[in-house]
């Protein structure tokens, strides 16, 4: 790239359109598709293109759409080395990021069989796995010999999606201090445009799939708690509650099930309403709980804590844990 010797003041310029247009293109696929497709065949415009979005990206300020392009890049790579058979271009991949790893061929038989290819410290491993929740992720669900842990090929692409992924949003807080052409300040603000008419449904779809108790605000988990108690939830705060359950990745079934208990339980009524939220009848319109302002009108909320003391929404607050418990996984020890 220095050979190339690129201006920034010159990418305007026609001579460089293609470069300009692909960068444009992998920022666009990020705020549509939360993926940027390979095209690895023209291996200039792709190099050269990376930098200038994420150039492009950074000027916008936009914490949101940061991120979302740093999980897209990274999802990118990840669909690149699931396909690799190569299993050395994995290990000096994650060499780069000062992983210590080795190609290993482990199998142990017993009730469920289970095979390797790569051992890798549990340092490295607890830095990019922390935020997983799925059991198989879990150390003490690992096979671990010596401070290794034996990992996949595919576990190792999905581990190193989340290095890539750390290591974008990095590179995306660098200042641009330098004034850009105007035809690409136009572009960044029609970029900005395009983002902000998807961020309410792009928000619904970065909802985890998975419920996490541990994350849930104060008001949340006092509702939680509350029904399987059988104690009186009011109708705003049964709303609420089944909102943001099912806002949160839990199934309908699971949701009815914790709302048995209730004093005037009728399975019936709370299947109604429970799907009616979720959007299977009615409108088919799913709902989302309401602000915090609202639930301190109705009485819901029991006090901030220190997490949704600057969001104004039950799921930021949610989404917000979510992040914090993933940015403090890293220091814990097996």
């Amino acid at each position: 790239m220095q050979k190339l010797d690129l201006k920034i003041t010159e990418l305007d310029n026609p001579d460089y359109s293609r470069i300009l247009d692909r960068a444009k293109k992998r920022i666009e696929e990020a705020i549509l598709n939360a993926t940027v497709t390979d095209q690895t065949r023209n291996i200039e415009i792709e190099l050269l293109s990376f930098p200038i979005a994420i150039m492009m990206v950074a000027t916008t300020k936009d914490a949101f759409l940061k991120r979302r392009y740093a999980l897209a890049e990274a999802k990118r790579v990840y669909n690149i080395l699931k396909q690799e058979t190569n299993k050395q271009k994995l290990t000096e991949i994650a060499e780069c990021f000062n992983w210590k790893i080795k190609h290993t061929r482990y199998e142990r038989n017993n009730a469920q069989t289970s095979t390797a290819d790569f051992s890798v410290h549990f340092t490295n491993y607890l830095k990019n796995a922390g935020g997983f929740h799925e059991d198989k992720w879990k150390l003490v669900n690992r096979t671990m010999l010596n401070g290794e842990v034996y990992i996949t090929k595919d576990e190792a692409a999905r581990l190193l999606e989340e290095e890539v992924r750390t290591h974008v949003e990095n590179k995306l807080e660098t200042k641009i201090d330098i004034s850009l052409p105007q035809t690409i300040e136009k572009e960044v603000e029609r970029l900005k445009q395009l983002f902000n008419t998807r961020r309410g449904k792009i928000r619904q779809e970065e909802m985890p799939t998975e419920t996490v108790l541990e994350a849930f605000p104060p008001c949340m988990r006092q509702l939680y708690n509350m029904a399987p108690t059988g104690r009186h939830i009011s109708h705003v705060g049964r709303f609420a509650l089944t909102s943001f359950l099912l806002n949160s990745g839990m199934p309908v079934e699971s949701i009815i099930e914790h709302f048995r208990p209730t004093s005037d339980f009728s399975e019936k009524m709370t299947r109604y309403q429970v799907e009616h939220i979720a959007g299977g009848r009615g409108s088919r319109t799913k709902y989302v709980p309401p602000k915090c302002d609202t639930l301190r009108t109705h009485g819901i909320c029991p006090g901030i804590d220190e997490d949704c003391r600057r969001v104004g929404h039950p799921l930021a607050c949610y989404k917000r844990k979510l992040r914090s418990m993933k940015a403090q996984s890293p220091a814990q020890t097996p």
